[in-house]
């Protein structure tokens, strides 16, 4: 069997644990940036590329790891090559942008797989796994948290137009999470605090998003990015008329996210786990083995595209103040396929 050549776009604090999982299965890794690659080259021994051309040539498959408001350019050149992409969440700054990204990779034959990472952590999966046995019943509440220390004063993760702000970059984990496990969502209502100026974010900064389902289930989501000195944690409690099912990190065993680096992992997204065990590694041998054999992922095309589009509705709510309509049928009907 011919070695899998991945090339990764990016060399910020994710590209570690990407690069880690990839060597852990096997692959060829080379890494285009255009910052940051020297340390990377030195530390796990890849090839550096002078140019994305060049990286597209010697790849099978392409991770995107770079700021949201490139995705949509080098998604697109790499479709164009015919190569499968992977893309760090969001897929885009907009659902219609995400949609096209989805379209062109149909059209193209190859595939696009939205790095939604959460859904790979073993907690999240213990959720799902229970919920779809019918451990609890029909969801009829939701909480999910996430929060941690916020990103670098006067960094593009702060501009709406940009990032998206807390909304699109940290919590749409959750709501991606609130629409796997609870299902279509019909009303989104959402509020941030302090206000943003002129599409600026202040920081530190919370935001609380609520999503009514159309089972009648109701999400509450909580995300902060706060003070240097806050702990990364995250928690999940969903509620159903036989039973609950409730977790929260950081915790000593076995735990999902801690914010102390490690030797395999970054700060405030993997815990102290051995490389086989990170998400990162069983996210991408999962795409690996869809693309090989064809068949569906765990995130699909459209789960990217319609995470993308709960997070434009919440900012929508924030800006007018209250809750707007929302419908996966519309967003689905931008989408040639919904696989």
């Amino acid at each position: 069997m011919n070695q899998l050549r991945i090339g990764l776009i990016g060399a910020g604090g994710i590209a570690g644990a990407h690069i880690a999982g990839w060597q852990q299965l096997g692959a060829h890794v080379s890494v285009y940036s255009r910052s940051g690659a020297a340390a990377l080259v030195e530390q796990y021994g890849i090839d550096d590329v002078g140019s994305l051309e060049a990286l597209l040539e010697v790849s099978d498959m392409v991770g995107i790891l770079t700021p949201t408001p490139s995705h949509y350019g080098y998604a697109m050149a790499a479709f164009a090559a015919g190569k499968d992409v992977i893309c760090e969440k969001p897929l885009a700054e907009t659902f219609e942008r995400a949609a096209v990204m989805a379209n062109t990779a149909l059209a193209a034959g190859v595939r696009l797989f939205p790095a939604h990472v959460v859904r790979f952590f073993p907690d999240y999966e213990l959720a799902k796994e229970q919920l779809d046995s019918g451990a609890v019943g029909v969801p009829a509440a939701l909480e999910l948290s996430r929060a941690g220390a916020a990103p670098a004063a006067g960094s593009w993760f702060f501009d709406e137009a940009r990032g998206g702000g807390i909304v699109r970059d940290q919590m749409i984990h959750d709501l991606d999470q609130a629409s796997c496990l609870a299902g279509d969502v019909t009303r989104v209502y959402a509020e941030q605090d302090p206000p943003s100026v002129d599409g600026i974010l202040p920081r530190p900064v919370t935001a609380q998003v609520e999503l009514t389902h159309q089972n009648g289930a109701i999400s509450q989501l909580l995300g902060e990015w706060g003070p240097d000195t806050l702990r990364f944690s995250t928690s999940l409690r969903v509620e159903g008329p036989d039973g609950i099912i409730s977790f929260a990190s950081p915790r000593n065993a076995g735990g999902i996210e801690d914010e102390q680096p490690s030797e395999n992992g970054i700060a405030g997204y993997l815990p102290e786990l051995d490389v086989a065990d990170s998400p990162y590694t069983r996210q991408n041998a999962e795409f690996a083995a869809a693309r090989t054999s064809g068949k569906p992922s765990r995130v699909s095309p459209a789960e990217g595209v319609i995470a993308v589009a709960l997070a434009e509705a919440a900012a929508e709510s924030i800006r007018c103040g209250h809750a707007v309509d929302f419908s996966n049928e519309a967003v689905l009907a931008l989408l040639h396929s919904a696989i």
